[in-house]
């Protein structure tokens, strides 16, 4: 293999390892389940499609024909991981009274949530 792609994938590997690394801590450290939702949805994202990128690269070196199921899986990463965490940030503010209270308004008839019950606040 060329050393310039070595470089590549090597740099590549190491991007993805620091940003698994990054996501992983995130979520352990950071207090509270909003702010932990970050370290998964992105950092993490970044660090398995930077791997996937990687196992791309090396892929079509050694074998000298292009895989598209490291890109397939990087691109359906990139769209379901803010799809999903969007919802859970919804289901998250439904449940939590106190911190929906905290909120500003809307400006609708419907409030932050998924699913408004349509009482008004404080009941």
């Amino acid at each position: 293999m060329y050393p310039f792609l070595e470089a590549l994938v090597a740099a590549l590997i190491l991007i993805g390892a620091f940003f698994l690394l990054v996501g992983a801590l995130g979520l352990a450290r950071l207090p509270d389940m909003m702010r932990r939702l970050h370290g998964p949805t992105k950092a993490t994202t970044l660090g398995i499609g930077a791997l996937l990128i990687a196992s791309m690269v090396y892929f079509a070196a050694v074998r000298g024909s292009f895989s598209i199921h490291e890109l397939l899986i990087t691109l359906f990463l990139f769209l379901t991981a803010p799809v999903s965490a969007h919802m859970l940030a919804k289901a998250h503010i439904l449940r939590a009274r106190a911190e929906r209270d905290r909120l500003p308004a809307t400006g609708t008839a419907t409030g932050w949530a998924t699913l408004d019950s349509g009482h008004p606040k404080g009941e």
